[in-house]
């Protein structure tokens, strides 16, 4: 890969040498011939006047920044700036909080199934998580073992109760699961608002931008670039601030969905896995 990288940088270089060796170059129209190499130079007979004759008039040249585009900006279009660096901002501060969220899912899921296969009882089980439920895999554990200590509170139930039993259990844990996946999804709902609408927002100032560069020709009768460029310059802007909020709402959103697509069949899995071991213990109860 050596030679790749030296052959890259050698391109460059000549790349960077053509425009300045260009520069360097004498011009097409330089007089040419054996009295133009070697006649001197006559000196000049008047005094040369070296003053600037623009002055003020030229061209006044000056960078564009993001601060001076807001402040040159329509009161339409700084509303516009506003509302999609709020969005931005919100999203990002989504972003970072629900990373975080998940990741901490994750590591006390597989904390506590490990401890959950470790051989302890349920019961111990229930005595210590009970406590601090703190993640949705617990949850579900202590929703489906209070349902099942409920059905031995009268004492063993009989064979014909025990169908309604494991329905009761099932259904605890569906119900649980949906609970702790909607609050596990809260304010996603707004990276998809972000990712959908971002664009269209930035696109209305877009169009106002570009309505205030005719406006400003129209008034002017001037087509000259000083007169059309700041308008111009708030719509693109105005495109880029959609897009700068839209692109890593849609991207986040997309990948947290995913995750938590993943993370709540996890938790079926383990009910599935919880229901069959109840259900196991049941019919051995009741023989």
């Amino acid at each position: 890969m050596n030679w790749m990288r030296v052959a890259a940088a050698a391109a460059l270089a000549m790349l960077l040498a053509v425009p300045f060796a260009w520069a360097q170059g004498e011009p097409s129209a330089a007089p040419t011939g054996p009295d133009a190499q070697t006649a001197p130079l006559a000196a000049p007979t008047q005094p040369v006047d070296v003053t600037p004759t623009a002055g003020d008039s030229g061209p006044q040249i000056s960078g564009i920044s993001v601060a001076s585009l807001f402040m040159k900006a329509d009161p339409i279009v700084k509303a516009v700036f506003l509302m999609l660096l709020l969005a931005s901002l919100w999203s990002w501060a989504i972003i970072i909080n629900k990373g975080f969220a998940l990741m901490t899912l994750r590591r006390r899921a597989d904390k506590f199934e490990k401890t959950f296969w470790s051989g302890l009882s349920l019961d111990e089980l229930y005595q210590q998580f009970t406590q601090r439920p703190d993640h949705p895999m617990a949850v579900v554990f202590i929703s489906a073992l209070r349902e099942w200590r409920r059905a031995f509170e009268s004492g063993p139930p009989r064979d014909a109760l025990l169908p309604g039993i494991k329905d009761r259990i099932d259904k605890a844990m569906s119900v649980t699961i949906l609970r702790e996946t909607d609050d596990i999804e809260r304010r996603l709902g707004f990276l998809a608002t972000v990712g959908a609408t971002a664009p269209f927002v930035g696109l209305f100032g877009t169009v106002w931008g570009i309505m205030n560069s005719f406006s400003a020709i129209a008034a002017r009768h001037d087509t000259t670039l000083a007169v059309v460029a700041p308008g111009i310059a708030e719509a693109l802007f105005a495109t880029a601030m959609g897009l700068l909020a839209a692109i890593p709402a849609v991207i986040f959103y997309n990948k947290y969905v995913n995750e938590i697509g993943r993370y709540t069949g996890r938790l079926e899995g383990f009910a599935d896995e919880f229901s069959a071991i109840l259900s196991r213990q049941l019919d051995e109860k009741a023989k």
